[in-house]
């Protein structure tokens, strides 16, 4: 270091001046207040000679070059000072990604900024990287692949973790949170998502362990409090879970997250009640009265305690703030199936799907898993909001569980629909067969083809209008009666629709003779037999004559005639016009 210098002029009573690094720093820091880049320069070179092992005046002569563009020279300053001066002054980094951004060498001001976050403890740039992690994933149009954050000690592995275990990664998750919580034991949120993830993959005793070591250092952690009531409630501990939820229910929690944590679980445990509380005091507060999942969740509540007044009012919320889903309006058209006062059997689960067909699938598998069959309630809600606001797959799932939700209003409904003049009429001729299935007799107009006309429920115009039954030889016509009478109830209106579309292709591609208008019954019988076959389901020529009183001989012409015409035997796997 060079030694300071003095102005000699003592023996005159002048002060000496003190020629030294803090002199000139503080000439460069009057020089930038009044813009006076060159001079700032100037003086904090001068710094850097009096004192060239100080890495401070490196990294201020390279602010300057930064802020004059000159984002080259500034970075080879601050290469520098971390190659040669102080490798651990890791802030160069982040001084270096910046130069490199506004270079707009993006690659290179990732990996200088991926550098500094992994491995500056102090975080003193933490929000500004953040932000500038932002603008490099914009630019590049990809995450960033960042591991680690050292300033925050495991917090940013920690969302990492969070996030697999949203995404079902729960042995990826269970690694990452395992060295979280080895490194810093003392990270109590990190031990209870590792309870969490151990539980998802059956390992019960590693996660009560795991709510242990929290509630050793803190008896009061909520979130370890609630997962243990999560646990005994799934393995059926009700001796251990009463008092547990009995103090949980005591509890009024003031942070937004805390609370929702608490509305969860006591949805979870069937306590409605109370997540109904909790639930509603978070649509009223901050960030959360916004979220359309919490009025959706406080919606669920209500209704499962059977006040669907207050359900409604927050599944009316939830449509507001979700345009987007359908769900809102599938629950309340849900509602309107409900019996007022009392609370929905089997309960809604705390959960919002992506959309309606999701929300259906679960409850099937949850059905399943019971040994059970879906609820008509939910079967008659699907149908109701399918033909008011769904597209043409979900009514023909809808029409398929028709006979498990069949009444006045669901029969009222479909005859409405029939009216539409923008419908789908292949859609609306299976609505009809489906009426003719559930019994009805009545004529009914429909809009078909663009035109209204009145139809017989017992003469249901086919796929091809050109190929209605009623233009055919009465005889033949009978034959289409005979098959539809005998799958009423044992086969979905699509299938039965199908089988007289076959019946019209054979009619209109084949040649009749009247010597063949006997024995309807055995027509009939081929028709359903080849329609099974199509279907894959299970059916004998046995079967079939036994149900149409009939010869199995004659059902075997019939099938084989058919399907000389139609070539429906290449349509299938296996020779199934064997015996």
């Amino acid at each position: 270091m060079k030694k300071n210098k003095k102005v000699s002029g003592e023996q005159h009573g002048i002060t000496l001046l003190q020629l030294d690094a803090n002199l000139f720093y503080e000439r460069a820091i009057r020089s930038l207040d009044r813009f006076h880049y060159d001079k700032a320069l100037k003086y904090f070179q001068k710094a850097v000679d009096y004192e060239p092992n100080n890495p401070i005046n490196y990294c201020n002569m390279a602010g300057v070059l930064s802020e004059i563009g000159k984002y080259g020279e500034s970075n080879h300053i601050l290469q520098k000072v971390i190659n040669e001066i102080d490798p651990d002054m890791t802030e160069c980094h982040f001084y270096m990604a910046n130069n490199f951004a506004n270079m707009e060498y993006f690659e290179e001001a990732e990996r200088e900024l991926l550098h500094y976050l992994q491995e500056d403890e102090e975080g003193h740039f933490l929000e500004e990287a953040e932000e500038m992690i932002e603008l490099l994933q914009y630019e590049l149009e990809r995450p960033t692949p960042l591991t680690k954050v050292k300033a925050r000690a495991g917090v940013y592995e920690h969302i990492r973790a969070r996030e697999m275990l949203e995404e079902g990664k729960f042995l990826e998750a269970i690694r990452l949170l395992e060295t979280i919580t080895e490194e810093t034991p003392d990270f109590l949120a990190a031990h209870n998502n590792l309870a969490l993830a151990y539980y998802y993959v059956g390992m019960t005793n590693d996660a009560k362990q795991a709510i242990e070591a929290v509630l050793k250092q803190d008896p009061a952690n909520l979130h370890a409090l609630c997962n243990l009531a999560i646990f005994y409630h799934y393995e059926g501990s009700q001796d251990k879970l009463k008092p547990l939820v009995a103090m949980l229910t005591k509890l009024d929690p003031f942070y937004q997250e805390h609370l929702f944590k608490l509305a969860t679980t006591m949805g979870i445990v069937k306590e409605h009640a109370a997540a109904l509380r909790h639930f509603q005091r978070l649509t009223k507060q901050g960030e959360a009265k916004k979220d359309p999942c919490i009025s959706h969740f406080a919606a669920v509540a209500a209704c499962n305690i059977g006040k669907l007044e207050l359900a409604e009012k927050f599944w009316l919320m939830t449509r507001s703030m979700d345009e987007q889903s359908q769900l809102p309006q599938f629950f309340l058209i849900l509602l309107k199936q409900m019996k007022p006062g009392l609370p929905l059997q089997p309960s809604l689960s705390y959960s919002y799907f992506s959309t309606v067909e999701e929300q259906v699938e679960a409850w099937e598998q949850q059905a399943r898993e019971r040994g059970e069959q879906l609820e008509s309630i939910f079967k008659r809600a699907y149908l109701f909001w399918a033909f008011q606001y769904s597209d043409r797959e979900a009514k023909l799932k809808a029409i398929n569980d028709l006979d498990a939700c069949y009444d006045v209003a669901v029969e009222d409904m479909l005859k409405q629909y029939l009216l539409k003049q923008d419908e789908d009429d292949y859609v609306k001729r299976l609505v009809m067969y489906a009426l003719r299935s559930m019994g009805m007799e009545d004529a009914f107009d429909v809009m078909l083809g663009g035109k209204l006309m009145q139809v017989d429920a017992q003469r249901v115009p086919t796929l091809e209008s050109s190929s209605n039954l009623a233009d055919c030889d009465p005889l033949w016509e009978r034959v289409a009666e005979l098959s539809l009478a005998h799958t009423a109830r044992r086969y979905n209106a699509i299938w039965q629709h199908d089988m007289i579309t076959l019946w019209i292709n054979y009619l209109s591609k084949g040649y009749v003779s009247t010597s063949k208008l006997t024995k309807l019954e055995a027509w009939a019988a081929a028709l359903e037999y080849l329609t099974a076959k199509l279907y894959n389901k299970p059916i004998t020529y046995h079967e079939a004559a036994v149900r149409y009183g009939t010869s199995i001989t004659t059902i075997s012409k019939r099938v084989k005639e058919i399907d000389a015409v139609l070539g429906i035997k290449s349509k299938l796997k296996a020779p199934w016009y064997k015996r």
